[in-house]
């Protein structure tokens, strides 16, 4: 058996962009669409005058004539002007490998296959999916109440080490960065900043992904459903424990939260935390020290065993008491959530910044520093397909088996 290379297309396009070229290259000469790309490279410029492609509406006239601009521009144009035709390759690269637009006469045409892609055709999305690795990364996700990328990046690069050619740090990054953001765009991935969360879409769709799996060739292109069963009862305890976590800390008397919340900071690498006394703190519950760079800086917190919405009040308090601890910056730690306009209270320009820690991020951050919170080693064990492969260890195909009992008898 050998092993079947995937996750080809590293500059992997958002299908809204793949979409865009389908309908503008249809009818056009493909050699075309290859040279306005090579014509759009050459145009590089220099350190000193970087060139700027932001916006098509000025650089296209500009940098393109002919054919190449009649091109350029048309899928800018039907596009809604959201596809750049500067950064298009990915896109170029999959419908070829893909198969998403036939080559007649050197011309690509529309076909049935096409005309499912551009219908969002569950199960061609799915294939394509499959093939470019984007079910592991559900799967990744399913773990985890949310993630950044750095998180995802050792188990996805040990999966490109199994299934494709990929081997290099800044390839294994921007992979994973460009599936991540067109799973965002189809809702299937949640994101929030720089961390990313499966959608309640996403958790159906690798669901589904794992019931429909031929289980001889799952192993090759992504997890198994057995793999996806068990990321999901993973998914699911774990949500339930952190369910549990805030009830906890709910019951918590207020100074015994406050404690909790002193433990955290110093698993955090805070220095001389106190909590403060329980009267007379101006608003104020832990003081500690932080060390940024060389520089030694005192914060100041707030917590609130509560899970009601904090309002713009408590952000000006906790400025205020600043002066009388000698601090130069505040965190509000809440187990609720933030009204409408606090974020923006929070980091008002010219004012002391303000750290926001609603019950979500400070769930997370007890889970990353493991205070009141332990994690389980849980693994699972899989054929490394690699191994047999380099080692020409490989199982022969069926015929093959029948030549040779054929030859035995």
């Amino acid at each position: 058996m050998t092993v079947k290379y995937l996750v080809r297309t590293p500059l992997f396009p958002l299908y809204s962009d793949l979409r865009a070229c389908m309908r503008a290259w249809a009818d056009e000469p493909v050699s075309l669409v290859l040279d306005l790309h090579n014509k759009l490279m050459a145009l590089t410029g220099t350190p000193q005058s970087p060139v700027d492609w932001t916006d098509p509406d000025t650089w296209i006239p500009e940098r393109l004539s002919g054919e190449h601009a009649r091109l350029a521009r048309e899928l800018w144009e039907t596009s809604g002007k959201r596809t750049n035709p500067r950064h298009v390759y990915g896109a170029y690269l999959l419908i070829n490998s893909a198969g998403l637009l036939a080559q007649e006469q050197g011309i690509y045409r529309l076909t049935d296959r096409s005309r499912a892609f551009l219908d969002h055709d569950r199960a061609l999305m799915e294939e394509i999916d499959r093939n470019e690795g984007l079910p592991r990364i559900l799967a990744l996700l399913a773990e985890k109440a949310s993630a950044k990328r750095s998180d995802l990046l050792d188990d996805w690069g040990h999966y490109l080490a199994q299934v494709s050619r990929i081997t290099s740090l800044s390839m294994i990054k921007d992979t994973l960065r460009r599936r991540l953001l067109n799973l965002v765009e189809r809702g299937l991935v949640d994101r929030d900043g720089n961390r990313y969360s499966l959608s309640e879409a996403g958790r159906s769709y690798l669901k589904s992904l794992g019931e429909q799996a031929a289980p001889a060739a799952q192993k090759a292109i992504g997890p198994t459903p057995s793999e996806i069963d068990a990321a999901s009862a993973i998914a699911a305890h774990n949500r339930d424990t952190r369910e549990a976590l805030v009830g906890r800390l709910m019951a918590l008397d207020p100074y015994a939260f406050e404690h909790f919340v002193k433990e955290l900071l110093e698993a955090m690498d805070y220095e001389n935390v106190q909590v403060t006394k329980q009267s007379g703190d101006k608003g104020v519950d832990v003081v500690a020290n932080f060390q940024f760079g060389i520089t030694d800086i005192k914060e100041v917190v707030q917590v609130k065993r509560s899970e009601l919405t904090v309002r713009r009040p408590l952000i000006d308090q906790l400025r205020g008491a600043l002066p009388y601890h000698g601090a130069i910056r505040g965190t509000l730690i809440t187990l609720g959530r933030f009204a409408k306009g606090v974020e923006e209270a929070a980091l008002f320009p010219g004012a002391a910044p303000i750290t926001l820690i609603d019950g979500e991020r400070l769930v997370e951050l007890v889970e990353k520093h493991q205070v009141g919170l332990r994690r389980k080693p849980a693994y699972l064990l899989e054929i490394d397909e690699a191994f047999f492969a380099e080692r020409n260890l490989e199982i022969p195909d069926a015929d093959e088996n029948t030549e040779t009992a054929t030859s035995d008898t």
